[in-house]
């Protein structure tokens, strides 16, 4: 089973995409895909490890991390770590377009989960893609 999991710089989105998913409006679309709902500390991994570390991980274990992270500022980084190991068999990973908008307005954190449930059901097409920007 798949699952989401927020990065360190996107944990308050992602707990308002969550909510959203599990309103009324979304929940049984979020209740048929069936995604675990992951933490840093569900998987072992520390609020400081290297943005590598925390892609393999999610890729090892079938997550698909969802971040606001642009940045491909050394090796390390999330651009970077994508850029030298994706592959066709990849889980993509989920950028917030823009995430303060995310928290200011709701209109917006409905495109944003709207985009979101639209990659999430054709999963398998999306696989090797990379980065996916929401919405």
């Amino acid at each position: 089973m798949p699952g989401l999991m927020a990065d360190n710089d996107s944990r308050g989105q992602f707990a308002v995409m969550l909510a959203l998913l599990q309103s009324e409006t979304w929940r049984d679309f979020w209740e048929k895909l069936n995604f675990s709902v992951e933490t840093f500390e569900s998987v072992g991994l520390g609020s400081s490890d290297p943005d590598a570390v925390v892609w393999q991980s999610c890729q090892d274990r079938q997550i698909i991390l969802i971040t606001s992270n642009r940045n491909a500022e050394g090796p390390d980084s999330l651009e970077a770590t994508i850029r030298a190991r994706n592959d066709a068999n990849s889980l993509l990973v989920i950028t917030i377009a823009d995430p303060r908008r995310l928290m200011q307005s709701k209109a917006y954190a409905e495109q944003v989960v709207e985009r979101l449930l639209e990659y999430l059901l054709e999963l398998d097409n999306q696989l090797g893609t990379g980065r996916i920007y929401v919405p």
